[in-house]
Parts: structure tokens; C-alpha cells; sequence
């Protein structure tokens, strides 16, 4: 495997394709927006700078990174190809038929979607056997875990294949054998949050003081809804619907509070404000 491509250029896309070229990858990151092409390429830029200021990371290191990081507005093929844009099936199934297209048959297509499964993805293409979900975490960049999701149509040297992508590009994998909607983490991240998101919206307490409780209490890093701020409020509302309309259960159906949000476009720290107000 030596080419990687990288489809969307925001907060995941940019990050998944930066840490492939940090670990020795041609990548070519891809979105057919120049501000976002701008906009990765100057994130980069400056993430490398600070680990350079913070000592981890040398200038040729740096330089070495950048050579191997092209950032380009037109869908090219390549060995394992990441697709991170909005999510939203039709999109996604979209952007896989071209692929389909353009890709040698023997390419892996993978989405990072954090709900939509790999199978149904697979069915808009003629490689149902290489497709499937690489589930990366926000940020990209820090998180170690990787859920390689598979179908019953996968096989199993595509997922040995992608373990040892993620191995490579330094992730931590976990492979799920059997298809469900929201794989393993946020599965139990949309419990949490269901409930945190509730006692909020109810007026129990504060965002402040349900986060303080859960870190504080349960010994976890960060508190639920300053997560769903980091996460992007749309990302996890689309996700939520997703879920909702596909299975039809209540308690995949997104919190009213969650609705509200996305709806006035407060989506966490990328809009500014979501639990909470950033600068």
C-alpha cells in the first residue's frame, strides 16, 4: 500500500491525512472547496510548527511531512482511500460511486463515518469485498483507536490489510466482526451523553457542574457535553438522526436540545458556541 487519499478537508479529513504523511504516506487530501483546501493545508502548517516550539518534531521532519501532503480539488485514485465528508448518506454514496469508478479494483475504499455502515456504502459500488468503515477520533492527531468496522461482504484480507494500516499510521484497531450503528465507542458515548444532555435540557444542572460531575466522579478526562462541543454538535445530530431513521428506535433519536442547536448552527467550538462559548 503506498498511496493514501484523503476525501474532505475539514476538522477529521485534514488531521487523518497529516498523520499518514507524519507517518512516512504520500497522501493527497481532497475537497472540491478551495477555502477548505486553504484552510487544511494552513492548519498543518501551523500544528507542525507548535510540535517543532514544543521540541517534538524536527524542521526536516516537518519539511519531510509537508513534500509527502498535496492538497488537490480533483478526485484522484489510490491504494486506500479515507472519505470524510459530511454525514449524510446520499453524499457519501455519491462520492463512492465515483470512486468506484476511478479506483484500480484492488483499492480500498473506507469511510470514517461514526454511524453510517460500511455495507450500505457497498452496495453503490462493485468492490462490496474492500469496502468498509476506519472510524478515527477526534482529534485525529492525538486519538489512538481506530474501529475497523466489517460486513459479512469484507474479506478477510481487507481487514488485515487495514489493521495493519493502522498500525502503520501509528492508531491502535479494534475490528467489530458484526455491523451496528455506532459501532463500539459511541454506542456507549451516546448513552452518556443522552442522559447528560438531559439532565441539562431539564434544568438539573449546569453543563459546568454535569461535566465537573462525570470527571470529577467517574474519573473520565473530559466531561460529556464540553465532548459533543469538541465532537461537533452537527456531527453528532446527524449521526443521531441517522440512526433514528434507520432503525425507528426512540432512544437512537437525538435530545430536543441537540435539535435546537443544530438547527441555530451552534455546533461547538468549530461555530463558537455549544454547551459552551469559545473564543
Amino acid at each position: 500500500m503506498d498511496q493514501v487519499a484523503v476525501i474532505g478537508a475539514g476538522a477529521m479529513g485534514r488531521q487523518i491525512a497529516l498523520q499518514c504523511a507524519l507517518s512516512g504516506f504520500p497522501v493527497v487530501l481532497n475537497d472540491s472547496r478551495g477555502e477548505a483546501l486553504e484552510a487544511a493545508e494552513k492548519f498543518c502548517r501551523e500544528y507542525l510548527d507548535g510540535r517543532i516550539a514544543k521540541g517534538k518534531l524536527t524542521a526536516a521532519e516537518k519539511d519531510a511531512a509537508l513534500a509527502r501532503l498535496q492538497f488537490e480539488s480533483d478526485l484522484r485514485e489510490a491504494d486506500i482511500v479515507i472519505e470524510a465528508i459530511v454525514e449524510q448518506f446520499e453524499p457519501k454514496a455519491e462520492l463512492f460511486r465515483r470512486l468506484d469508478q476511478i479506483c484500480k479494483p484492488e483499492a480500498i475504499l473506507a469511510t470514517n463515518s461514526s454511524n453510517i455502515r460500511g455495507s450500505r456504502l457497498a452496495e453503490v459500488t462493485q468492490r462490496p469485498q474492500r469496502v468498509l468503515n476506519l472510524h478515527f477520533f477526534n482529534p485525529a492527531l492525538v486519538m489512538e483507536l481506530v474501529e475497523v468496522v466489517a460486513h459479512p461482504q469484507v474479506t478477510e484480507e481487507t481487514i488485515q490489510v487495514c489493521t495493519e494500516f493502522c498500525r502503520r499510521i501509528r492508531k491502535t484497531p479494534v475490528v467489530l466482526r458484526k455491523e451496528i450503528p455506532g459501532f463500539i465507542v459511541n454506542r456507549i458515548f451516546r448513552a452518556l451523553t443522552r442522559e447528560a444532555v438531559s439532565l441539562y435540557e431539564e434544568g438539573f444542572a449546569s453543563a459546568e457542574d454535569i461535566d465537573l460531575a462525570v470527571t470529577k466522579g467517574l474519573g473520565h478526562p473530559m466531561g460529556p457535553l464540553r465532548l459533543l462541543d469538541m465532537a461537533g454538535i452537527d456531527v453528532s445530530y446527524l449521526a443521531r438522526m441517522d440512526e433514528y431513521k434507520e432503525t425507528g428506535a426512540e432512544s437512537a433519536k437525538p435530545n430536543r436540545t441537540l435539535k435546537e442547536m443544530y438547527e441555530r448552527g451552534e455546533w461547538g467550538r468549530k461555530s463558537g458556541k455549544g454547551f459552551y462559548t469559545y473564543s
